[in-house]
């Protein structure tokens, strides 16, 4: 595992930008061998493609050949839905470069048979060849996309019913009224995401430093979903300090030596 320790948000955004997009840059995706990306939603990741939209305007960075997988998508949300991760992820950056929409997935949380959908979207991925590179954030209990604590560790994309906790701080987005959060989620299993070449997980804020002091310096658990990513052959936590004050002392400076 690599930690990469930055000061704040935005310069950890800043990194995590630049590292995938020289990722994308270098393999030289065509239409016939495209880069498959694996994508968020939420807070955490507008810096990031707040930075792809820059690099893109400015001729540093092509989509056009570049695959995408979101990692989740609400139960009972259309794609128009203003709340829907369709919607975020257009707003926040499909409209903005040059991605081909046929490149473009995501859950439908309206399919007439969910099961079947999350089947589809597993099968979508492996014939793609796999995700090169699946960014992520973690929430303050450890979660990555909707795989909340004592998910399995080998979990595939599947219907998630959500805990009171994600319902209640989702509410944010929904008015602050939690009967207005659907108690449900269509997202990728912990196991989907360990098989991605990459594993790139960004965390901020003091609130994530729990998350990230078990996901790094305690055992493996089912009940810190973040703590799979210890498993992963490529997998990267980059923090800001904030995010990184529960670990130890030893810990912060063995990653700040080796980066150097």
């Amino acid at each position: 595992m690599r930690v990469i320790l930055k000061p704040n948000h935005q310069q950890a955004s800043i990194w995590t930008a630049h590292y995938i997009a020289n990722k994308i840059k270098s393999f030289a995706p065509t239409s016939e061998r495209p880069f498959v990306l694996g994508l968020p939603t939420g807070s955490t990741p507008l810096e990031i493609y707040a930075q792809w939209i820059k690099m893109y305007k400015n001729g540093e960075l092509s989509f056009a050949n570049v695959i995408t997988f979101n990692m989740d998508e609400y139960v009972g949300l259309d794609a128009q839905h203003p709340q829907s991760y369709h919607h975020f992820m257009f707003e926040n950056l499909f409209n903005h470069i040059d991605i081909k929409k046929e490149n473009i997935h995501i859950l439908n949380g309206v399919a007439a048979d969910l099961e079947q959908e999350c089947e589809n979207y597993e099968k979508a991925i492996k014939d793609c060849g796999g995700i090169h590179v699946f960014l992520g954030g973690i929430g303050e209990d450890g979660h990555i996309a909707f795989n909340e604590p004592f998910s399995s560790l080998t979990s595939r994309t599947r219907i998630k019913t959500l805990t009171s906790d994600t319902i209640k701080v989702n509410s944010r987005f929904f008015d602050n009224d939690i009967n207005k959060v659907p108690h449900q989620a269509l997202t990728v299993g912990v196991g989907t995401l360990m098989d991605a070449q990459e594993v790139l997980i960004l965390a901020s804020g003091a609130k994530k430093a729990k998350a990230v002091y078990h996901g790094i310096e305690e055992p493996i658990s089912h009940k810190w979903t973040i703590s799979a990513l210890q498993n992963h052959r490529h997998g990267i936590i980059v923090c800001d300090e904030d995010a990184a004050s529960k670990l130890e002392p030893e810990t912060i400076k063995y990653f700040k030596d080796i980066e150097k």
